[in-house]
């Protein structure tokens, strides 16, 4: 099944005094762009958390937050007591020494290294395990959200690719009357410049095979059809989006050798149309997982 890149979801688990909320975005990307907005107390968990984004979500740019909320007054800064007192007896004693002002010595105290500081607790295994499933089921959230882009994307391939088989079977009915016209035309052209009693009927006819199989595009028509054949049964794989593009590539290619080796004007405006339908079709393959 066809998922999308595009995605978003959010979870939220409240236990105890803490309520902790996850969020995660993803958009197309050619790998794992992974970014992380968590706090320093889960730093020693980020490399476990990118296996395991990399692990369920495979590709794209993804954004993920994690906001831990306390009901309970936290002091975020302690002060160094013992230190600060050390600090303050030696200012006072150096003052005396010195026959200064002993004047400010609280704020100068204050300034001094270690006498703040800020007590970051990191999170404990049991808190870890609260916060791994509040992002399991953002990832849960998020999958489904790609799942159902993914249905779209698929419907919308199919219909561009009916389109372009569609404008393929004009082609080919318009290919049949094409080179007897265009060897009518020729005939036209060199019995008009040189007068019909100087044409040499065999040498035409080898000259006019050679020209024409430059012309013939029975072999681009077969392949082009094989393409958009694979390219439908290439949606029913796991992460085909890579591949996806690749078949694109291929079907580009046909499309733009029918239209360079055609030499008609009514084939070349189905081309256009081809053409047109596939830049889509691009577009939407480039955000499949």
């Amino acid at each position: 099944m066809i998922r999308s890149m595009t995605g978003f979801g959010k979870a939220t688990l409240e236990k105890g005094d803490k309520i902790i909320t996850v969020e995660i975005r993803s958009l197309n990307s050619k790998g794992a762009d992974i970014n992380l907005r968590i706090s320093s107390s889960l730093r020693n968990y980020e490399l476990e958390l990118r296996n395991e984004l990399s692990k369920q979500l495979e590709r794209g740019k993804i954004d993920l937050s994690i906001f831990i909320e306390s009901n309970q007054p936290e002091t975020p800064v302690e002060i160094n007591v013992t230190l600060a007192k050390a600090y303050y007896d030696q200012l006072k004693n150096l003052a005396i020494e010195l026959g200064e002002p002993f004047k400010d010595s609280l704020f100068q105290v204050l300034k001094f290294p270690d006498v703040l500081k800020s007590d970051k607790k990191e999170a404990d295994e049991s808190e870890w395990i609260l916060i791994k499933k509040c992002i399991n089921d953002a990832i849960v959230q998020l999958n489904h959200f790609r799942e159902k882009e993914g249905k779209s994307l698929e419907k919308d391939f199919a219909e561009r690719l009916k389109k372009i088989e569609s404008h393929l079977e004009e082609v080919k009915k318009l290919d049949v009357q094409r080179l007897s016209n265009i060897k009518d035309r020729i005939r036209s052209n060199i019995v008009e410049m040189l007068g019909k009693e100087k044409l040499d009927e065999n040498r035409f006819e080898q000259e006019l095979i050679y020209y024409i199989e430059k012309l013939d595009i029975n072999e681009e028509k077969v392949r082009l059809k094989t393409h958009l054949d694979y390219f439908i049964e290439t949606c029913k794989e796991a992460s085909p989006g890579r591949k996806l593009n690749f078949i694109s590539q291929e079907i580009g290619r046909e499309i733009n050798t029918i239209g360079s080796k055609a030499n008609d004007a009514q084939i070349q405006k189905h081309v256009i149309l081809m053409k047109d339908e596939l830049e889509k079709i691009k577009e939407q393959a480039m955000n499949v997982l």
